[in-house]
């Protein structure tokens, strides 16, 4: 009888053994966002576009605003020769000016910001759909994300991925404007 459970102990730790070693290894990697951001193309493109945008319509605006400086500078002299009713009623106006150029500036930021952020939510999700699929190709059971807003405390650099990804991100994207057109 003890050999029947002697012999029964062995089988089962063979067999335990057995699938430990069948068992298969996890796979993980993760991708520096932060540095992913600073280095994919399209996320490049799509900040220099905001920001040739930005200083587009910033001229237009800031044209105005030096109109409406020397028209105040000009005030402080002319107040004296024109009188006191003149002074007050050119005084308002200037004021009414000077907010409405104020609004005009934060309307033309609230703006840019709310175009600008909705392409890179935009943008942001077709990166997160390209790494789950790079993930699913590659056998991965885990891609962490790390960068500015780090959900990772540590990870070993033989682990990272970031540039791989970086790399095919940068394959894959076609700029709506050529290279050859842009440097004109």
């Amino acid at each position: 009888m003890k050999k029947k459970v002697v012999i029964l102990a062995i089988t089962i730790s063979l067999i335990a053994c057995n699938k430990k070693s069948e068992a298969k290894e996890v796979k993980t990697a993760y991708v520096d966002t932060a540095v992913l951001m600073k280095e994919y193309t399209e996320a490049n493109d799509l900040e220099a576009k905001y920001k040739a945008k930005a200083e587009e319509k910033g001229k237009q605006l800031e044209t105005e605003i030096n109109r409406f400086k020397q028209e105040a500078a000009s005030f402080q002299s002319q107040a004296q020769a024109n009188g006191q009713a003149w002074a007050q009623q050119k005084g308002a106006e200037l004021q009414r000016r000077e907010q409405q150029l104020g609004q005009a500036q934060q309307a033309l930021s609230q703006q840019l910001q709310q175009e600008s952020g909705a392409e890179t939510d935009s943008l942001v999700v077709k990166v997160k759909k390209f790494i789950k699929a790079y993930g699913k190709e590659k056998d991965y059971a885990y891609i962490y994300g790390t960068g500015d807003a780090a959900t990772v405390l540590y990870a070993e650099e033989k682990y990272d991925i970031t540039k791989d990804i970086i790399k095919l991100l940068n394959e894959k994207y076609k700029p709506l404007v050529p290279k050859a057109e842009k440097n004109k």
